[in-house]
């Protein structure tokens, strides 16, 4: 026993940076993320980093805590107001993996408008002259309609590099008069019913839940793409996959789900034109040392009675 403070886990953090937060504290990775494990280890924390989502009453298990940050930007996986009635401070990491996302989801145009996937598996199993014609349905991103929707600092970025492609960039926000010069704004309608590929980036909340439904699904373009680095209920998935099936949309790329981990048996496995991906958008090694750096920065700040401005609930400092 040292006289330490105890860190949390609920995943593992960047090797490299483990070192240094052993170096000042208790290290305890969670073996696993369930509810139960978590209440057991939360009540001798005196800080939790979290990369797995949080029970809402497990905040009610912790005797110490002083701090909790997010390793990485949604605060989804945390119940932040339950922390704050406590007067528990929780932090993220804003932009700590927003180059990472960005990456992905111009990946995920690409793989979808030149079907290069398709095309290594054709030539792979049936030769060159079997494999070479499936390029001429490729399509190219330049001179299409890109629409965002949430123009925060992935949707700033992805604007901006979709620009550079030659790609026109409409974006939906609640704050339109806030948007780069390269960006025209535009109303949900208008956003779908104009672009060739739509990208969600933006957060969950209840208006933004459900937000792509059937209708709006019906009102995009023939053969356009879908790529959601949200949050899974921003879609209604089955009208989705349902457009995908029939042909009305030419894509889809999904890195994150209605319930997650996928378990290998839900339907949209067998959609077409489909990208799945577990929740790995904004994980690259870059982006992991990133987050780590500055989970553990924030964390050994908090222990020292700092006050970081990443701190999401600044109330509890009152």
């Amino acid at each position: 026993m040292t006289n330490k403070p105890r860190v949390l886990l609920t995943n593992p953090i960047h090797p490299l940076l483990l070192p240094l937060l052993a170096q000042h504290c208790d290290v305890v990775l969670a073996p696993d993320t369930t509810a139960a494990t978590l209440a057991r280890l939360v009540v001798d924390a005196d800080a939790l980093i979290v990369r797995a989502q949080l029970a809402p009453d497990l905040f009610e298990h912790a005797q110490r805590l002083r701090a909790v940050v997010r390793h990485g930007v949604g605060l989804d996986m945390i119940p932040v107001e339950a922390a704050t009635a406590r007067g528990i401070p929780v932090a993220n990491l804003p932009g700590s993996n927003t180059q990472a996302v960005v990456e992905y989801c111009v990946a995920a145009m690409l793989h979808l408008r030149r079907r290069l996937a398709p095309i290594d598996a054709k030539l792979r199993s049936e030769g060159w002259a079997a494999a070479r014609p499936l390029a001429d349905s490729g399509t190219e991103l330049g001179g299409s309609v890109c629409g965002i929707v949430g123009i925060g600092a992935v949707g700033g970025r992805l604007a901006h590099i979709a620009s550079a492609l030659g790609m026109r960039v409409l974006g939906l926000t609640r704050r339109p008069g806030g948007l780069p010069a390269h960006v025209e704004a535009a109303d949900k309608a208008q956003l779908f019913r104009q672009s060739d590929v739509v990208v969600l980036a933006c957060p969950l909340n209840e208006q933004t839940r459900g937000l792509v439904d059937a209708e709006t699904v019906a009102s995009m373009k023939p053969g356009a793409l879908l790529i959601n680095v949200a949050r899974g209920p921003v879609i209604d998935t089955d009208a989705v996959l349902a457009a995908l099936r029939d042909g009305h949309l030419g894509g889809a790329a999904f890195d994150v789900h209605d319930r997650q981990p996928l378990r290998g048996d839900e339907s949209l496995f067998g959609a077409p034109n489909l990208l799945l991906t577990p929740h790995v958008a904004g994980i690259t090694a870059t982006s992991m040392r990133a987050m780590s750096e500055g989970a553990v920065a924030t964390v050994l700040a908090l222990l020292r009675g700092e006050r970081p401005a990443n701190v999401v609930n600044p109330q509890v400092f009152q």
